[in-house]
């Protein structure tokens, strides 16, 4: 595809808008839908700016966003980061099934919150507690910090580089399903 003066693209400020929102995932969780309130908070400044002139367009891309949404927030933004460069591609090609962008966030979201929670809450969360619990159990304040510090950095360094790899398979990604067949049978 051509770059012409018409055609949107996101950039690294919109992809770090996604890793900033992602944050608040959880905040306004619900029983209902779980997270989707806030996938549509982080998705929404892009969803924005690609369909700034055409709110009939903007309206059906944030009801994309407000379905159900179960995932873990710190590997969300490997989905959001697709699901951006998706929403990029149906705003700049008129010929793309926006129901694939549907189809793929309902069809990543479970692997993606089941590979994370065997990760993250599942192992490096225990690695973490393990070394915290044993060094505060001696009364050492390196236990609460070693704690945060064994969880937290990759848990969001993982966040921050899977959004920026998100969006470029996202752009990827597309063509080689579309060229497959696969997106017709994923939809």
């Amino acid at each position: 595809m051509t770059m012409n003066s018409s055609e949107k693209k996101l950039t690294q400020k919109d992809l770090m808008g996604i890793f900033w929102r992602s944050f608040r995932q959880d905040a306004v969780w619900n029983f209902e839908r779980q997270q989707n309130l806030g996938s549509a908070y982080t998705m929404s400044r892009v969803v924005g700016k690609l369909y700034e002139d055409d709110k009939e367009k903007r309206a059906r891309a944030l009801q994309r966003h407000v379905d159900f949404m179960a995932i873990t927030p710190h590997l969300s933004t490997l989905l959001y980061g697709i699901l951006a460069a998706m929403e990029e591609e149906n705003a700049n090609n008129s010929d793309f099934d926006e129901s694939s962008i549907s189809a793929v966030r309902a069809s990543l979201m479970g692997p993606i919150a089941g590979i994370g929670d065997s990760l993250l809450w599942g192992t490096l969360r225990i690695i973490a507690t393990g070394v915290g619990l044993s060094l505060a159990n001696q009364g050492n304040i390196l236990g609460p910090i070693l704690f945060l510090l064994i969880f937290n950095l990759p848990a969001q360094g993982l966040r921050y580089y899977l959004m920026n790899a998100g969006y470029k398979l996202g752009s990827g990604f597309l063509a080689k399903i579309q060229q497959n067949g696969l997106m017709a049978k994923l939809t």
